[in-house]
């Protein structure tokens, strides 16, 4: 039997060779945003390009992907699952007999490729497969509990979680920390507490799952303590002293402090990111102005797209404005609290700017549409989300580095936040 390490190598080297983008050592920042939506476009499924960067083996992770992620990566490359993608590695290393990927369960058995004893297999297997799903036991979320408590308001910051999961009919329990199924532990089925690192401030759902099953949720809020700075990293990220770019009228990091990190900024510039979360009452989308001025300040080789953006963070899907040079808007993913919208198949060629100069951006709802506008001229407008919706914070983030000025946040017509 092939080793799960293995199979997702081969999956990796399937994938890599259908995108024909060369060795993926070579990969830049922005290609695995085209890769994740080209896997969207494909699949119907996200994979965040901070996931992708993990499974290629740009950050240090240890944990093996989920199955909803294997199994996206296996449709991707051209099979019906995972399992699907692993059985034919099986067949293709016990009996040499090459594969075809299967699109479909009705066309998975390729009788002339495969042979008849392959065939064979398959059935029997997609037979055992049906079995097992109709013995799994039926689970009553009524029987697990499951709460939080943020230690502190600095980042990193520690959760201690709060479970009963003692009712599970197997011992695959999983305190989950977001939507993100990559950041998921195993926990003790018949354990009461579980400590979670996150590395970042935001808005979380975080999921106690059994077997493949969420049981149970919460909205969990991860604060700052005023302004926080940060330079991502491979494992860690680099956090930053307020006095490194915290300043009296902007938020700013200058090229020298990252070199003084030794951070490098070539080939790939690192991400600069700044946070404010919790420090305001939730403002609802229904009713807000938000503006402010923004410059990227880097610009050199792999960076030249300068990719920057903007996110009001909600306790659903955040409000995201990307900006870029005029050149790069192709791969730009705007978020408008409903939906992701991308360049690749959107006209968002009014978020490409000229840097050069402070870029003025607004956004701000009139009770029916969000509308985003960039040096005082409407670039676009949307229906504004179904579910009640609240601005909890916000986030900035550079390709290089960049800096922030004049931020305000207007609700039912009073400031409820403003810096700079």
């Amino acid at each position: 039997m092939v080793s799960e390490s293995t199979d997702l190598l081969r999956c990796k080297q399937l994938i890599e060779k259908k995108l024909d983008w060369g060795t993926s050592d070579t990969w830049a920042g922005a290609d695995f945003e085209n890769l994740q939506q080209r896997i969207l476009d494909e699949t119907g499924v996200s994979l965040s390009a901070s996931t992708l960067r993990r499974i290629w083996g740009r950050v240090d992770y240890q944990h093996l992907p989920s199955g909803t992620t294997l199994n996206t990566l296996a449709q991707f490359a051209g099979y019906a699952d995972w399992r699907q993608f692993v059985r034919s590695q099986d067949v293709s290393d016990e009996s040499s007999i090459q594969t075809v990927p299967e699109k479909t369960v009705e066309r998975s058995i390729n009788w002339s490729r495969l042979g008849w004893i392959a065939g064979v297999v398959v059935v029997i297997a997609l037979l055992g497969i049906v079995a097992f799903e109709q013995k799994n036991p039926q689970i009553d979320a009524v029987q697990y509990q499951f709460s939080s408590k943020p230690l502190t308001r600095t980042i990193p910051n520690s959760v201690i979680f709060t479970y009963d999961a003692s009712a599970s009919p197997t011992d695959s329990v999983y305190i989950q920390q977001s939507w993100d199924q990559t950041r998921r532990d195993v926990v003790a089925r018949d354990g009461h507490t579980h400590t979670s690192m996150y590395y970042e401030p935001g808005f979380y759902r975080a999921k106690l799952v059994v077997g493949h099953e969420v049981v149970k949720e919460h909205s969990l809020l991860i604060p700052t303590n005023g302004w926080v700075g940060m330079i991502n990293t491979k494992s860690v990220p680099i956090y930053l002293k307020q006095t490194e770019f915290l300043g009296k009228k902007e938020l700013r990091l200058p090229i020298a402090k990252i070199q003084e990190k030794n951070v490098p900024l070539q080939p790939e510039a690192p991400l600069v990111k700044y946070f404010n979360v919790g420090n305001f009452d939730p403002v609802p989308v229904t009713d807000f102005a938000f503006s402010c001025d923004i410059k990227n300040e880097y610009g050199e080789g792999a960076a030249t797209c300068q990719h920057s953006w903007i996110a009001l963070m909600t306790n659903g899907m955040p409000i995201a404005i990307p900006l870029s040079t005029k050149g790069c808007v192709s791969e730009l993913m705007m978020m408008d609290g409903a939906r992701g919208v991308s360049g690749k198949n959107t006209d968002l060629s009014g978020l490409g700017v000229d840097f050069t100069n402070w870029v003025h951006v607004n956004c701000r709802s009139d009770g029916r549409k969000l509308i985003i506008s960039v040096n005082n001229n409407v670039k676009y407008s949307a229906p504004l989300p179904t579910q009640k919706m609240e601005i909890v914070g916000l986030a900035y983030g550079f390709r290089g580095t960049g800096a922030v000025k004049s931020v305000t946040l207007i609700s039912s017509g009073k400031k409820v936040f403003g810096d700079f």
